[in-house]
């Protein structure tokens, strides 16, 4: 059992920075996306842990949600995982989540003001 961990994430100008911690020596990782390598790891030690950092590949960069996993080669282990969610599939699911979310609070008034009436 992998005993990385990751302390702290962030994408920034296209490219995923994170720190490892707990590792003896230098890790041994790689990041797969849809069961593929990632390339351009790189692994670097920093004052508090291993720095993994990768540009995230144009052709990843998609509709829908893109999957990126971090995983230890020692053992196997699933180390991290992060999603990209992009283009016009978001947008409706967000869409009708605030739509369900108006309804709901609409029926909610409704209900609270007919109680309101009831009890005055």
């Amino acid at each position: 059992m992998s005993n990385l961990q990751v302390a702290t994430t962030k994408i920034q100008q296209g490219v995923w920075r994170g720190v490892l911690t707990h590792a003896t020596g230098v890790p041994q990782i790689e990041v797969l996306h849809l069961d593929k390598p990632v390339p351009l790891v790189t692994v670097e030690e920093v004052e508090d842990g291993w720095l993994v950092q990768f540009p995230i590949p144009a052709d990843a960069i998609a509709d829908g949600v893109q999957t990126f996993v971090v995983v230890d080669k020692v053992d196997g282990e699933q180390i991290w995982d992060f999603t990209l969610i992009a283009g016009e599939a978001l947008g409706d699911d967000i869409r009708a989540e605030i739509d369900l979310l108006r309804a709901e609070l609409d029926m909610l008034k409704r209900a609270f003001r007919r109680h309101c009436l009831e009890t005055a």
